[in-house]
């Protein structure tokens, strides 16, 4: 396990944030990117708590924003070095991103995700 300190790992998943493609990045909305310690359950790295683009109606507005929540210390606990950390948060970041999109756990994994 790799220590990384918390306004450091905020800083890495503010760059990958700002790894995402600006025509993407313009249509994420109602959304909070936020760092958390420890998961609600074991074996998470990331979380998307909300209502995907893609289930929005005209009904759809006056909600909190949707959540992404990105974990730091099961993060660290699997990764041996800075880099690790980068390329792992990374892969969260863009996973949790996709479910804002309204892609699942099954079409991430079939495209490589």
């Amino acid at each position: 396990m790799i220590d990384v300190p918390l306004n450091r790992f905020e800083e890495l998943v503010v760059e990958a944030l700002d790894t995402v493609p600006p025509d993407l990045a313009k249509v994420m909305d109602n959304v909070v990117v936020v760092v958390v310690d420890d998961p609600p359950e074991p074996g998470l790295l990331g979380l998307y708590t909300g209502i995907p683009l893609t289930e929005r109606g005209e009904w759809y507005s006056g909600v909190l924003p949707d959540r992404i929540e990105i974990y730091r210390n099961p993060t660290l606990e699997i990764c041996e070095t800075e880099e690790d950390v980068v390329e792992e948060v990374q892969i969260t970041v863009v996973h949790e991103i996709a479910h804002h999109f309204g892609i699942n756990d099954e079409r991430l994994h079939e495209l490589g995700w």
